[in-house]
């Protein structure tokens, strides 16, 4: 089977497409054929080392997994004898973002990391619908709001941004929008009844107050959007900020009356799986796709997720049948 792989940390460069022996499912494990994954935010981390507290996951001086891959949508070939959950030809997906090497034609999994694929949905769709979606859930799920609270989600068109959105208004919530004013219509489409162009205007000087700042991209800080809090609001944002501060910050805020930071630990992937899986089949969610590469292009797509320009999630197609 073809297979992306890299020995090293570095850009797109380090990687290479080999032909690798199948792997072939132990009696817990499950053989899938690897239709779509993507190119996401945490592989990019794992293919260049950066941050460096990463590597504490990852290996230290050198990639543990020599394949890259986060999540997959695909399709059974094969089955360990002690399965019982699935069969030959199940559409099935997943994701864990300690890396499970799904940028290659196939991949062996324990079924516990295997679940079954809403029918409603496109391989590419299902692939999408993971690493953007679980971070965003991991945002949610660390606060609690009701139905008409106002947040703020900067990033509304990358990954974790649009699940956002989408998830937010899916529960209720009254969404701003951050983003280029081109994608304005985009975002509206998503669920945000307001957008904010941060080409020409700076989000932070916004005149609204709210009661939660999503930072789907980390770019600002709890600093400059401190202002934009209502008395007892909320900040969040993927990153962990200059000198990790928001690690810090979502420590000790808590002990105050006033505004507090939370830290979105991303826990429990196969919980955020079931959860999008039942939001796809109620019709609550759909991904957003930017483009789509073949595993031969995978330099290319790694290189123009790099930018962060993306819109959505970017695919990759290990078979092109």
């Amino acid at each position: 089977m073809k297979s992306a792989v890299r020995t090293q940390y570095g850009g797109p460069e380090v990687l290479s497409i080999k032909e690798l022996p199948k792997p072939h499912p132990s009696p817990n494990e499950v053989l899938i054929k690897v239709y779509a994954t993507t190119i996401n935010r945490t592989d990019c981390a794992w293919l260049t080392g950066k941050p460096w507290i990463g590597r504490l996951f990852s290996g230290l001086i050198k990639p543990k997994r020599i394949t890259p891959g986060t999540d997959y949508a695909g399709e059974v070939v094969e089955v360990g004898f002690g399965v019982t959950a699935f069969e030959i030809g199940d559409r099935v997906f997943g994701f864990d973002d300690n890396g499970i090497e799904t940028q290659g034609q196939f991949v062996c999994l324990h079924k516990k990391k295997v679940s079954p694929m809403p029918d409603n949905i496109t391989y590419a769709q299902g692939a999408a619908s993971l690493e953007g979606a679980h971070y965003a859930y991991n945002f949610i799920n660390k606060v609690r709001f009701k139905k008409g609270d106002e947040f703020l989600v900067n990033g509304a068109t990358g990954a974790i941004g649009s699940a956002l959105v989408q998830l937010l208004s899916a529960f209720g919530a009254q969404v701003t929008g951050v983003c280029k004013g081109e994608h304005a219509e985009l975002v509206q489409e998503l669920g945000a009844e307001r957008i904010l162009d941060y080409t020409r205007v700076d989000f932070t000087q916004d005149d609204m107050r709210y009661d939660y700042v999503f930072d789907a991209v980390g770019k600002s800080t709890f600093g400059q959007c401190k202002k934009l809090l209502k008395p007892k609001g909320v900040y969040i944002s993927s990153e962990l900020g200059p000198g990790l501060q928001n690690i810090f910050l979502a420590l000790f805020t808590p002990f105050g009356m006033g505004k507090k930071v939370k830290f979105p630990l991303p826990v429990n992937c196969r919980r955020s799986v079931e959860f999008m899986k039942d939001m796809i089949e109620k019709g609550k969610f759909k991904p957003l796709i930017d483009r789509s590469y073949t595993l031969q292009e995978i330099s290319r797509a790694y290189a123009y997720v790099l930018q962060g320009k993306k819109i959505g999630n970017v695919i990759l197609q290990p078979h092109e049948d």
